[in-house]
């Protein structure tokens, strides 16, 4: 009895250790009725024993009739224990806009990531687990076009100016802004095209933004457009309401969001003959005054020309400056120097995530796919001790995390950045000089 005990014992500590991998969770956050255009969130809970090492890289997959992205938003940890096993994790939340009613699948798509196990990097993966939803079409989906579904929208409208203190040939500027909760900016729609009777109106491309934050503390995506409005003659113009249809997903109800007209008064422009024309003295009319009249002309038509020439030449290259320009700066905030500059700062200042950002970028920088890749072909154990205890300080569970020595981290990088590398020209010495005298 107690040989199978121990055995049993054995077993069962054995099966606990060996199931002490990767692995993931996947979650819906709509629980409601979902119909076609709506955005669906998808969390996905990545979990490694210990801690990672790399944070996960979720791919993005293919999902026919829909729409897939990453939502732009700041990673979330999380601490489980499971069967006794400490496990760290890190969510992530997908958007999926189906376009069509029906069944949605996930695919299996595999997700690389990098963990600790007994103390040492170890590069693993974790599978994305099946997870189906479905869509059906709204109540009134009888309608020719399909309302925008999502939550709380609003649409909001100002002037630069009064509309009824007006002249001939001024402009007045509308700005309409939509704000929307449960979606992405690019997907709300266009504001329904309006014609204002006897005014010029000039459209300018929309603005989208995600992530803004009403006063009313509500979150969601917003799309600004601005019309501009000119009157050519005296009178008085409607500058037409607004209707803008949308599908509430809360209630699975249609919904309109309104603007109201605005008048324009436009009065006629002040007369320009408010003063008496001036009256010379004397003319004068002699050859060699026009003579000199008609070189100055010429003088002065030639400058224009040259000016236009120059100014037409200058249009032609400024694409090409500015590309050029712009590389440059580019490679300069690129550049392994500059990388390397900012990571020493952080190092100095910076909270442990700014730390691991830059050692990211400047090791890329420096030619490395990733941050274990550089430690792999360091071959520094202070480099490999230091970022091991940053990893543990992001990544880790537990309290009880050894503690990041900055002073050490930014000598093991600089002591390795001071090594000559095959390439590498700020370290060659220079070469001496040809026929040296005897």
């Amino acid at each position: 009895m107690l040989l199978r005990a121990v055995v049993a014992f054995w077993l069962v500590l054995g099966s606990v250790a060996f199931a002490a991998e990767p692995f993931t969770r996947v979650a819906i956050e709509d629980k409601g009725s979902i119909v076609p255009g709506q955005q669906v969130r998808i969390t996905v809970d990545v979990f490694v024993p210990d801690f990672f090492t790399s944070p996960p890289e979720l791919p993005l997959f293919d999902l026919p009739n829909a729409m897939v992205s990453l939502v732009d938003e700041r990673s979330q940890n999380l601490i489980e224990t499971i069967d006794g096993v400490q496990y760290a994790g890190i969510r992530r939340t997908y958007a999926v806009v189906p376009e069509t009613s029906g069944t949605f699948t996930l695919p299996p798509a595999v997700i690389t990531l990098g963990y600790s196990q007994d103390g040492k990097p170890l590069p693993g993966q974790a599978v994305l687990q099946p997870l189906s939803f479905t869509v059906a079409d709204p109540p009134d989906s009888s309608a020719a076009t399909p309302a925008f579904p999502a939550r709380g929208v609003t649409i909001t409208q100002s002037f630069d100016r009064d509309p009824s203190k007006l002249k001939v040939g001024d402009a007045v500027v509308r700005t309409m802004t939509i704000f929307a909760e449960n979606t992405q900016a690019m997907m709300i729609p266009a504001i329904p095209a309006v014609a204002a009777n006897g005014l010029k109106q000039y459209s300018k491309s929309p603005q989208l933004a995600d992530g803004v934050e009403t006063d009313d503390r509500r979150t969601g995506s917003t799309r600004t457009e601005t019309i501009t409005y000119v009157a050519g003659t005296e009178g008085t113009f409607e500058i037409p309401a607004i209707s803008y249809p949308w599908f509430n997903v809360d209630t699975q109800a249609s919904a309109m969001a309104t603007l109201p007209a605005a008048t324009m008064r436009v009065a006629a422009p002040a007369s320009a003959h408010t003063g008496l024309a001036p009256q010379l003295e004397q003319e004068v009319d002699t050859s060699a005054h026009a003579w000199l009249t008609r070189k100055h002309l010429l003088a002065a038509a030639a400058a224009a020309i040259g000016l236009a020439a120059a100014g037409y030449v200058l249009l032609r290259l400024l694409p090409w400056i500015t590309e050029r320009l712009r590389t440059r700066r580019n490679a300069r905030r690129n550049s392994e120097r500059s990388a390397f500059a900012d990571l020493i700062a952080s190092i100095g200042s910076g909270d442990p995530g700014i730390i691991y950002r830059h050692l990211e970028i400047w090791t890329r920088a420096a030619g490395y796919k990733s941050i274990a890749d550089w430690v792999l072909q360091c071959g520094d154990d202070d480099a490999a001790t230091q970022i091991r205890k940053l990893e543990s300080e992001l990544f880790g569970a537990g309290r009880n995390r050894p503690a990041l020595d900055r002073a050490a981290l930014r000598h093991a990088i600089e002591a390795w950045r001071k090594i000559p590398k095959p390439g590498d020209t700020r370290h060659a010495a220079s070469l001496p000089g040809l026929n040296p005298i005897a």
